[in-house]
């Protein structure tokens, strides 16, 4: 491919893998000629609503994120257009942020990291009592969430609040942000979480006589300066999200194919993972809230397994389908809230 910049209509006209063989410079994205700019209009109308000052730059990224310590925020560059966003959709199954409800949640989250950067409070001991130690370890992809804990707010999925006092900050700020939520009234019998909010309410009049205090400079991975292809940055990150879980248990796989030898079919358990994948990769992703990638990762693993084990379907397809995906739920489910990919008993 040519190492000039590629217009929008130029890449809508190209086949997938042409664009993955283009370089993140040679996009040619813009926030403010793109789909995004009227989210970020949103975003500072709110933020002008509920009488703040800070407005934070944003960018086109390889991730959502706030760089540390700056005002500023990336969208993932696949939000940019639609025929980013179709691509982002055959690499990884899902794109997050890919509707206007999606995009402003998490909008209004990585303002909330912005808001903290500009005005430093989770250096307060005050702070530290409410959220939590911001030194706390980070590690938001092996956090353990409670489900039902009324000490946070629930707002983006997999209980995030829960991931990290600094990301419990971000989404406390995003729910009290959202004209859509009455906060006072959706978590007037969730103590903890009020406490929060209200906190926050206070921190909000208290900025207006603060100074902006977040740091200057160039956003990192900014994609008009990043030299990787499309191609390497999805390799990366399937092989990331195909990682996430460790293997199987034969027996589980036997107990479930396994039936009466008389009704054995025809039918490996390989061909019938393969013809029923979607319907179960959903049923599962809409039952732990986990990334459809993932989970496709975990069903193709389970499907080349069941290929080496040579089994063969026992029971009917319904009730396999069924059992499959009950196994495949339990198994995530454990793994999220647990930290232990074990069977349940």
């Amino acid at each position: 491919m040519s190492s000039k910049t590629i217009k929008a209509e130029e890449l809508a006209e190209l086949n997938d893998s042409d664009i993955l063989k283009l370089r993140f410079k040679n996009l040619g994205l813009a926030i403010s000629e793109s789909e995004v700019q009227d989210y970020v209009n949103q975003l500072y109308s709110e933020l002008e609503a509920k009488g703040l000052t800070f407005r934070p730059q944003i960018f086109f990224g390889d991730e959502w994120f706030s760089p540390e310590g700056m005002n500023a925020i990336a969208v993932p560059f696949y939000l940019a257009n639609t025929r980013l966003k179709h691509l982002e959709k055959s690499m990884m199954l899902e794109v997050e942020g890919g509707n206007p409800e999606w995009f402003m949640k998490l909008l209004r989250h990585e303002a909330g990291h912005c808001f903290d950067h500009c005005f430093k409070f989770s250096k307060r001991k005050k702070w530290s009592q409410v959220f939590g130690s911001p030194d706390k370890d980070y590690a938001p992809e092996r956090y353990r969430p409670q489900p039902y804990s009324k000490g946070y707010v629930k707002h983006l999925e997999r209980w995030y609040a829960q991931a990290h006092p600094d990301e419990d900050f971000a989404e406390t700020f995003a729910v009290w942000l959202s004209p859509a939520t009455d906060w006072k009234k959706e978590y007037s019998k969730w103590p903890l979480a009020l406490k929060k909010l209200n906190y926050m309410e206070t921190l909000a009049k208290e900025s207006l006589k603060l100074k902006n205090t977040s740091e200057k400079g160039r956003a990192p991975s900014n994609v008009a300066n990043l030299t990787s292809t499309l191609e390497k940055y999805y390799q990366k990150r399937r092989k990331e999200n195909a990682d996430e879980y460790p293997d199987f248990y034969d027996t589980d796989l036997k107990t479930i194919f396994n039936g009466d030898i008389e009704v054995k079919t025809s039918i490996s358990a390989r061909r019938f993972m393969k013809r029923h994948k979607k319907d179960i990769v959903m049923t599962v992703a809409w039952a732990t809230h986990e990334r459809k990638f993932t989970i496709d990762a975990l069903v193709k693993r389970l499907t080349d397994r069941c290929a080496q084990l040579g089994l063969r379907l026992g029971k009917s397809e319904n009730q396999t389908t069924m059992e499959v995906a009950s196994f495949l739920t339990s198994l995530v489910k454990n793994y999220l809230f647990t930290g232990k990919f074990k069977r349940e008993a």
